[in-house]
C-alpha cells in the first residue's frame, strides 16, 4: 500500500492544486456569464467536446488503451514504442477529423442536446460557441494519449499538473470577459462569444502542449506511423468494441439528464443545466483529486498482475485501493452533504450571480455529496474489469444503470415542482450508483474469486463511525452561524474554516485513535514530509 500511496500522493497533490484552480476558474465564468440563458447556453456547448471525445477515445484509455500499452511495452523487441507512436498517430489523424466534423454540425449536435423550449436565439447564442469550443476535442486526444502513455511508465505528475495551466488560461479569459463581456444573452456581441469560446479553447491547447512536452522528456520521440498489422491493434478494436457500447450507454444516460436540465432551466431560471453542471463539477473535486489519483496508479499494476497471473496479489491492490479511497471519500460525503450551500455561496456569490442561485447549486451538491462513495467505488470496481481485458460486463452494468437513471429522471422532471427538478435528478444518480455499485460489486468478486466484502464493510462502517462526529461538529457551526448573522461569502468562509476544518482534524483524530490503518499512513506519510 505504501508504493500506491506515495504514487497517489504525487498525483493528489497535482490534482488538488488542478482542481482548486478550477474551483477558481468555474466561480469566474459563473460570476462573469451567470446561471441564467447565456450560463445554460455556454455549459451547454462545453460538455460537447467531453461527449464526443469520451465517445470516441475517452473511454477506451484506461480500459482498453493502458492495457495494450502495457503488454505491448513486455512484448515487443522496441519496448512498445513503435505501438505507442501508431496510437499517437491513429489518434491525432481521427480525432482532427472528429473536430473538423463536429465544427460544421455544430447546430444539428446542439439541437440533440438542448431542450425544445430553448429559444431560436439561444440556440444560435449555443451554436456559436459550439463552433469555437469543438475544436478541443483534437487537443484532448493529443493530450490523453500522452498521459497515458505517461501513466505506463509511472510518470504521473505531468497529467495531473498540466490541467492547472489550463485552468490559468481560462481564468485570465474569464476575467477578460467579465470587464468587457455582457450576461445578458440579448445583449451578447459576435465578439464576447468568440472571446469566451476561443479562449476555452486555448486553455486545452496549454494544456496538450504541456503533456507532449513531458512526453518528450520522458524518452518519446513521436513519428507518423499508419501501419497496423500485427501491431495488436485489431485485437484493441475487438476489446473496444464494448468500451464504445459502454460510453454510449453511459452518454445516453447523459444526454436524458442535459435534456431535461435545460428543460427545467427554461421553466425555471437559475436552477437548470447550469446549476447541476457546477454542482457536479464540485461533487468531482474529492474524487478528482482522491479516488482518480489512486485508479491512475492500479490500473497499470493490476493489468500487470493479471497478466502475470497473480489474482491474489491483484485482490489486495484492489482492497488496498478501496480502503485508501475510502478513508478520504467518506468524510468529503459527509462535509458536502452539511456545507454544501456554505461552498457554493463562498464559490458562486459573485458578480452576476445571486445569492440565492449560490445557495440552490449548494442544494444539489449535498444531494450529490451522498453519491461521492457510491460513485468512488463503482469506477474502482470498472478497474478490475479492465485489468482482465472485459469490457463486456462494465457495458452491460452501464445499461442497468442507464435504464434506472433514466426512469427516476423522468419521473422527477414530471412529478416535482421545476425549481427542484435538477435536485430531483442529483437524487437519481445517487440511487442509481448505489445499485450499481452492488451490481458491479458481485460481478467483479466472482471475477477474481473474492474481494473480502466483510472486510471492506467494516473498514468502512469504522470510517463512518469516525466521521459523523466531524459531520456534526461542522452542522453546530453552521447552525451558530446562521442564528448570528445571514449566510454570506464571508460567513460561509468561516463556517467552511471553523467547521469544515475541525471536521476534517476530528476526523483525523478519531480515525487515527480507532486505528483505521489507510489513515494513520496518510498521518504518517504528511508528518515525514514535514519532518523533511
Amino acid at each position: 500500500m505504501s508504493r500506491m500511496l506515495r504514487a497517489s500522493a504525487i498525483m493528489a497533490a497535482g490534482t488538488m492544486v488542478s482542481r482548486l484552480t478550477g474551483f477558481l476558474r468555474t466561480a469566474v465564468l459563473a460570476a462573469a456569464i451567470g446561471t441564467l440563458a447565456l450560463g445554460d447556453a455556454y455549459n451547454a456547448a462545453y460538455q460537447i467536446p467531453f461527449i464526443l471525445f469520451d465517445l470516441l477515445i475517452g473511454g477506451v484509455l484506461s480500459s482498453v488503451i493502458v492495457p495494450m500499452i502495457v503488454r505491448a511495452q513486455k512484448r515487443d523487441p522496441d519496448g512498445g514504442k513503435a505501438f505507442e507512436q501508431r496510437l499517437m498517430t491513429l489518434a491525432i489523424v481521427v480525432l482532427t477529423a472528429i473536430a473538423a466534423i463536429g465544427v460544421l454540425l455544430a447546430r444539428p449536435i446542439m439541437e440533440l442536446y438542448t431542450a425544445a423550449n430553448w429559444t431560436p436565439h439561444k440556440l444560435d447564442v449555443a451554436t456559436t460557441l459550439a463552433r469555437f469550443i469543438l475544436p478541443q476535442i483534437a487537443f484532448f486526444g493529443v493530450g490523453a494519449m500522452a498521459g497515458a502513455i505517461l501513466n505506463t511508465r509511472d510518470r504521473f505528475a505531468a497529467p495531473m499538473w498540466a490541467p492547472v495551466l489550463n485552468n490559468v488560461v481560462v481564468i485570465g479569459i474569464g476575467i477578460a470577459y467579465w470587464a468587457v463581456g455582457s450576461s445578458s444573452i440579448d445583449e451578447v456581441t459576435g465578439r464576447d462569444l468568440a472571446l469566451l469560446g476561443a479562449g476555452t479553447t486555448a486553455g486545452i491547447v496549454a494544456q496538450a502542449l504541456v503533456l507532449v512536452i513531458a512526453l518528450h522528456r520522458a524518452g518519446f520521440r513521436f513519428r507518423l506511423r499508419f501501419g497496423v498489422r500485427d501491431t495488436g491493434l485489431g485485437e484493441a478494436g475487438r476489446t473496444a468494441a464494448w468500451t464504445f457500447v459502454y460510453v454510449g450507454v453511459t452518454q445516453l444516460g447523459f444526454w436524458v439528464t442535459t435534456k431535461l436540465a435545460t428543460g427545467a432551466g427554461e421553466r425555471a431560471p437559475g436552477a437548470g443545466n447550469s446549476a447541476y453542471a457546477y454542482a457536479f463539477q464540485l461533487f468531482q473535486l474529492p474524487y478528482g483529486i482522491i479516488a482518480v489519483s489512486v485508479i491512475t496508479a492500479m490500473l497499470p499494476r493490476m493489468s500487470r498482475f493479471v497478466h502475470d497471473g497473480e489474482l491474489g496479489s491483484a485482490r489486495s491492490e484492489f482492497a488496498s485501493g478501496v480502503r485508501l479511497v475510502a478513508a478520504a471519500i467518506v468524510p468529503a460525503g459527509l462535509l458536502l452533504l452539511v456545507l454544501g450551500p456554505a461552498v457554493t455561496t463562498l464559490i458562486f456569490s459573485w458578480g452576476h450571480m445571486t445569492p440565492e442561485n449560490a445557495r440552490y447549486i449548494g442544494n444539489v451538491l449535498q444531494v450529490f455529496g451522498l453519491a461521492l462513495v457510491p460513485f468512488s467505488i463503482f469506477q474502482l470496481l470498472l478497474r478490475i474489469f479492465y485489468s482482465f481485458g472485459d469490457t463486456k460486463t462494465p457495458a452491460v452494468i452501464a445499461g442497468v444503470n442507464v435504464v434506472i437513471n433514466a426512469t427516476l429522471s423522468l419521473v422527477a422532471y414530471f412529478i416535482l415542482p421545476a425549481r427542484y427538478i435538477v435536485i430531483g435528478l442529483a437524487f437519481a444518480f445517487t440511487i442509481t450508483y448505489v445499485i450499481g455499485s452492488g451490481v458491479a460489486w458481485v460481478l467483479a468478486s466472482r471475477k477474481v474469486g473474492g474481494l473480502g466484502g466483510r472486510d471492506v464493510a467494516s473498514g468502512l462502517s469504522r470510517m463512518y463511525v469516525a466521521a459523523i462526529p466531524a459531520a456534526v461538529l461542522a452542522l453546530a457551526v453552521l447552525w451558530l452561524t446562521r442564528e448570528i448573522t445571514e449566510i454570506t461569502a464571508f460567513s460561509s468562509a468561516v463556517v467552511l474554516a471553523v467547521g469544515g476544518g475541525l471536521g476534517l482534524a476530528l476526523y483525523m483524530l478519531t480515525a487515527h485513535r480507532m486505528r483505521v490503518p489507510e489513515v494513520s499512513s496518510i498521518i504518517g506519510l504528511v508528518t515525514s514530509r514535514v519532518g523533511r
